[in-house]
């Protein structure tokens, strides 16, 4: 599995407006130079954190981007989650084979049965991914901006006076 470069400049972007001064809000040619990549490119990553509450846009000659929320309050799976999507990491594409139906087990679910008058099988294989996702998505959910800051600060990167 891996991230997409998006997910990589939407989390140091955010972290880097988290350690901005106080009340001061960062333009988009500023943060691009900073992180290397187009104006336009990080526009559109930008357009997708302000369409879920992440960012807010400042208008006007000294506009730019700034948290829409304290840094402490956006965790690493949300941002992963705008920028990758929401949708689970494995999908079992196996359903019809024989070995499917060999690792599957039988859940009795009355409500499921009522509704589909049929037992309903669930791959072995499935859930081991899905619990892999849950811990991932735990350590994600544990994990926000504000921590990001916090050891930098901590190690020196970043001056302790910031937001």
């Amino acid at each position: 599995m891996q991230y997409s470069k998006s997910t990589d400049y939407a989390l140091h972007a955010l972290i880097h407006l988290a350690s901005a001064e106080r009340r001061q809000n960062v333009g988009i040619k500023p943060l691009s130079e900073t992180l290397g990549v187009s104006e336009s490119y990080l526009s559109k990553i930008m357009s997708k954190l302000r369409q879920d509450g992440i960012v807010r846009a400042v208008p006007g000659v000294n506009g730019g981007y700034e948290l829409a929320r304290p840094a402490d309050q956006i965790t690493f799976l949300e941002v992963v989650q705008v920028i990758e999507g929401r949708q689970h990491l494995f999908e079992c594409s196996n359903m019809e084979s024989n070995q499917h139906r060999l690792l599957a087990e039988e859940e009795s679910d009355d409500r499921y049965q009522a509704d589909h008058d049929s037992e309903r099988c669930v791959c072995l294989v499935k859930q081991v991914m899905d619990g892999a996702e849950r811990q991932l998505n735990q350590y994600l959910q544990e994990h926000t901006i504000q921590s990001v800051v916090d050891a930098a600060v901590a190690a020196g990167k970043f001056p302790a006076n910031k937001k």
